[in-house]
Formats: structure tokens, C-alpha cells, sequence
């Protein structure tokens, strides 16, 4: 720490980041801006990346889209069937897979659905709210939390690799 004319600097605090990356839908809420930047994130993305955007993947990112709440692979399936009457489980999951990876849609295990990312184009863990009632996800990127959970996990001898953390309950939509 230096000392400058007697005064002793205040020691800088960082704050852990705390972020609603992706809200519960409200009654004004206008889906096709989320739908219209998350496609443009992942060409982007894409491009700075060196990866393909495939036709087919761009189609599955735009069905996994369609709306705020998580999809079934098999419900992506026959959404794709209706313009690609060959397509078969294998292409859909490949495609998911590809945009998990990059971190345009996420997995929610406990549905064994897909979710777009809030986020896409940066890295950060998250903690998804689930609505047990209407279905829709709303998804948390809060450091408090996954520094907590690392801190107790150290405890144990655990290194976390991955996090992701689904709470159940309901939103504010359902509770009135």
C-alpha cells in the first residue's frame, strides 16, 4: 500500500457480481428482442471463434428460442421434422451439444430440457429458478453464491469443475 502525504488510501472492495441474466417473462415483455440477440450473439460468437453456425444448428438455437421456457430435445425434434422430414434424434442432439458448448443454451438436468443463455458470449456460472407451476426458467449469475459453494468445497478436499444449481419453487406470475 503506498502512503501519499500521510493519507492512507481505503483498500479497493470488489463486489461480487450479481446478475439477472435472464428474467420470468412479464406481461410486457417483448420475446423476439431476447430471440433476435441471442442469434446475433451466436453468429458472432461463431465468427470470432472460427466455428460454423450451421443452417441446422441456427435452426435448433432458434427453436430452443421460440419461447422463455425449456425445451425437450424430442420436442426440438418435431419442430425440425416439420422442415427437415429426415431429421433423426442424433442430428438434434449433436447440434445441442455444439451449443452447449459454446454456451448458447443450457441443459436444465432436472427437465432434461434446454434453455437459451442469457449470457452467451461470457463465461459464468449459473443458478436457474424454476417455476414448478408455469414451467418458465429464470436464470441468476451470482458470485456470492459460487463463491460459497467453493469455499465449502475446499473444505471437503472438492475442487468444483462445473456449476450449475436449479432451484424449484414458483414465480410471482403463479403465487397470484
Amino acid at each position: 500500500m503506498q502512503v501519499i502525504l500521510g493519507i492512507h488510501p481505503e483498500p479497493t472492495i470488489t463486489m461480487p457480481k450479481k446478475r439477472v441474466l435472464m428474467p420470468f417473462k412479464d406481461s410486457g415483455h417483448e420475446h423476439q428482442h431476447c430471440q433476435h440477440d441471442a442469434m446475433q450473439t451466436a453468429e458472432r460468437v461463431c465468427a470470432e471463434r472460427g466455428l460454423r453456425l450451421t443452417p441446422l444448428r441456427r435452426q435448433v438455437l432458434q427453436l430452443v428460442w421460440d419461447s422463455h421456457e425449456p425445451v425437450k430435445a424430442y420436442d426440438v425434434l418435431a419442430r425440425l421434422q416439420e422442415t427437415h422430414a429426415n431429421a433423426a434424434p442424433p442430428t438434434v442432439y449433436r447440434a445441442l451439444e455444439f451449443l452447449q458448448e459454446q454456451g448458447f443454451v443450457h441443459r436444465i438436468q432436472s427437465m432434461n430440457a434446454y434453455l437459451g443463455c442469457g449470457a452467451a458470449s461470457e463465461s459464468h456460472d449459473s443458478q436457474f429458478l424454476i417455476c414448478r407451476d408455469c414451467g418458465e426458467v429464470a436464470e441468476l449469475d451470482d458470485a456470492e453464491i459460487s463463491d460459497l459453494l467453493s469455499r465449502k468445497a475446499r473444505t471437503l478436499g472438492f475442487h468444483i469443475d462445473n456449476e450449475t444449481i436449479e432451484i424449484r419453487g414458483r414465480c410471482a406470475s403463479c403465487r397470484h
